[in-house]
């Protein structure tokens, strides 16, 4: 995306593309208000202070009415954009809508680009970078943990994490720097235990931030959560007990679910993306077989994955064992097991169910885990359910938010959810690490000066007080247009 013409007026459809009571249509630039006296009737937008609303219509070149509306002043540097702007709320008919935008193109404004109107509040100074993409993040969230988390961006928390760090860091960068400046005195301005210090709590910082991702993606984008197991085991029964609603197929005859069904699921404000399998088992024909293969896909690239276990099948806790050594990565990977149709076991006892997390009464796990257990199979992870009946389900929810998320929520501090922010602080990690290297290694100021300008550059990347033009048309392309 080639960077527009920023002394343009822009124009462009602010609410969404479609049928609706009214739609609202942003203009922005410097001509704002001499396009505004050309095409509304009633009283001049010129002559309006700012912040206010005024009724009236919106005429076309040759004077007659396209429709009644209401315009809202926003004198620049007072507006979202900076810019002298005008919000011209009218009636939601598509044809409108473009009579309008038309009009507004005829008296002398562009069709605004992609990320725009919120590009030239970036460049005028209303907003850091990291604020700017923190818009777009709260456009496209679809839970309430998302959209926390990007209102929490778009207020400056992540901005003044940042800057804090970056003027800790200048004070000593510019100590080292004026040490150069002496050099053939041989003096030292920046004491080399206090910057070492500093680095390592820098570097401590930044490693939190860093962690914070791996929460702050799923959050953004959705926790995946892998349904899977043998056939007939409850899959698709407890994936429609989670969305209470009839979504997949449920059938006696194993095999049933060959493709991969993806639903989301809202709990506690997280959105998760909820992933029925085909059952695990030899293949009976090829198409069986690519499903089963795109679950053993899945499984992988799960954040959670969730084992159904039929306890009327037969199957030993040794078997789930087996099944679970295949699957589960490592100890590490958050999975749970679930005990499914417990209101057919002959051995069933009601209070499996009341009480899901009282060991004494669990009836599967009486003994030590097995010796090669490497997974980490233990009580906490194991769940007696019976999806077909709805028990327990409202249990299963709260595991499945605490194992995603747990006690990671911090509802005050900073998350990294930008992949582009986790690799600049990645990398400004990495030149703080060079420092401290060069610290311990005994080298001149000079190249300790230039990884510490490093890390600032990377710092003031994801902020953009640095180096950031070549990146403009990248993160502001991906907007919608009238934003």
């Amino acid at each position: 995306m080639q960077l527009p013409n920023l002394s343009d007026t822009i124009v462009a459809l602010a609410t969404a593309p479609g049928v609706g009571a009214i739609a609202v249509i942003r203009l922005s630039g410097s001509q704002t208000f001499a396009i505004a006296d050309a095409i509304f009737r009633g009283k001049r937008p010129s002559e309006g202070k700012t912040h206010t609303a005024h009724f009236g219509y919106l005429i076309r070149p040759d004077g007659s009415t396209v429709d009644e509306v209401l315009i809202t002043l926003f004198r620049g540097p007072k507006s979202y954009t900076g810019d002298d702007t005008i919000e011209i709320s009218c009636h939601g008919s598509t044809y409108l809508q473009q009579e309008i935008i038309q009009v507004c193109l005829a008296a002398g404004a562009r069709m605004a680009q992609p990320g725009e109107f919120t590009l030239r509040a970036f460049l005028n100074g209303k907003m850091d970078l990291s604020q700017a993409e923190a818009v777009a993040d709260l456009i496209a969230s679809q839970s309430a943990a998302s959209a926390d988390m990007a209102l929490r961006q778009l207020r400056g928390g992540f901005r003044d994490e940042i800057a804090r760090l970056r003027g800790e860091l200048i004070h000593f960068a510019s100590l080292v720097e004026l040490e150069l400046d002496f050099s053939e005195e041989d003096v030292e301005f920046a004491d080399r235990g206090q910057l070492r210090r500093l680095i390592e709590t820098i570097r401590g910082h930044i490693g939190g931030l860093l962690r914070s991702f791996d929460l702050g993606n799923a959050i953004k984008t959705g926790i995946s959560t892998v349904i899977a197991g043998r056939p007939n085991a409850g899959k698709s029964t407890l994936l429609n007990a989670l969305l209470n609603e009839e979504r997949a197929i449920v059938s006696d005859i194993a095999g049933t679910t060959r493709d991969t069904i993806e639903e989301t699921l809202n709990i506690n404000g997280v959105q998760f993306r909820l992933i029925d399998t085909a059952g695990i088992r030899e293949a009976q024909d090829q198409i069986e077989a690519i499903g089963v293969q795109k679950t053993m896909e899945k499984i992988e690239q799960a954040a959670i994955f969730v084992y159904v276990w039929d306890v009327t099948s037969g199957m030993t806790l040794a078997d789930v064992h087996a099944d679970l050594r295949q699957l589960v990565r490592d100890e590490n990977t958050p999975y749970l097991v679930l005990c499914n149709k417990m209101d057919r076991n002959p051995l069933f006892q009601s209070e499996w169910l009341v009480n899901p997390a009282d060991d004494s009464v669990h009836p599967y796990l009486q003994n030590d885990p097995p010796a090669d257990n490497a997974i980490g199979l233990t009580l906490d992870r194991i769940i007696n359910i019976s999806a077909k009946n709805e028990q327990n389900i409202e249990y299963l929810k709260n595991r499945l938010f605490e194992v995603a998320i747990g006690s990671q929520t911090d509802t005050e501090g900073t998350i990294v959810s930008n992949a582009r922010h986790h690799d600049a602080l990645r990398r400004s990690d990495a030149a703080l690490a060079d420092v401290l290297h060069g610290l311990d290694s005994g080298i001149t100021g000079d190249f300790i000066a230039q990884d510490i300008r490093r890390a600032l550059t990377f710092l003031g990347e994801i902020t953009g007080e640095i180096g950031v033009e070549d990146l403009l048309g990248e993160i502001f392309g991906k907007f919608c247009i009238g934003k």
